[in-house]
């Protein structure tokens, strides 16, 4: 069964969501896994490319955009073709991407900004009517 899991941040900001993505990357990679992150445009692809190439000084998360290299540890994509990829989904987009079935494991980063925990609610409505393990991790404030 697929699991979905509800990253749920403390904060409205949308550059910590990125920022938190770069760290499920990371995780999810040392751990063996490969990732897809399913950007919801160009856009927020190109930051979060950038983003992969510094976000934590010591570390680098080898990447690249899905359409150059579908093969890469990590790929970043927009659209509705994952390729290949069957583990790890890290969805930033505000829909549930067509090719979610294909994945193992979803992951959802939520901000408490009221449009992405609107879209947020929409998909963990669909995540259970499908069947999926839903589990949610609410993130405490630091500092």
């Amino acid at each position: 069964m697929s699991k979905a899991d509800f990253y749920i941040l403390p904060t409205d900001s949308l550059s910590a969501r990125l920022d938190f993505a770069c760290k499920l990357c990371e995780k999810a990679w040392r751990l063996g896994h490969k990732v897809y992150l399913h950007c919801q445009d160009a856009d927020q692809r190109s930051e979060l490319d950038a983003r992969l190439w510094h976000f934590k000084g010591e570390a680098f998360v080898p990447h690249d955009l899905a359409q150059a290299h579908a093969d890469a540890p990590v790929v970043l994509g927009i659209g509705d073709d994952a390729g290949e990829h069957r583990d790890l989904l890290i969805n930033l987009g505000t829909e549930v991407p067509t090719f979610v079935g294909q994945f193992e494991r979803v992951a959802e980063i939520v901000v408490e900004d009221p449009a992405i925990r609107q879209s947020a609610r929409e998909r963990f409505r669909f995540y259970r009517e499908q069947g999926y393990a839903l589990q949610d991790h609410r993130l405490q404030r630091l500092g």
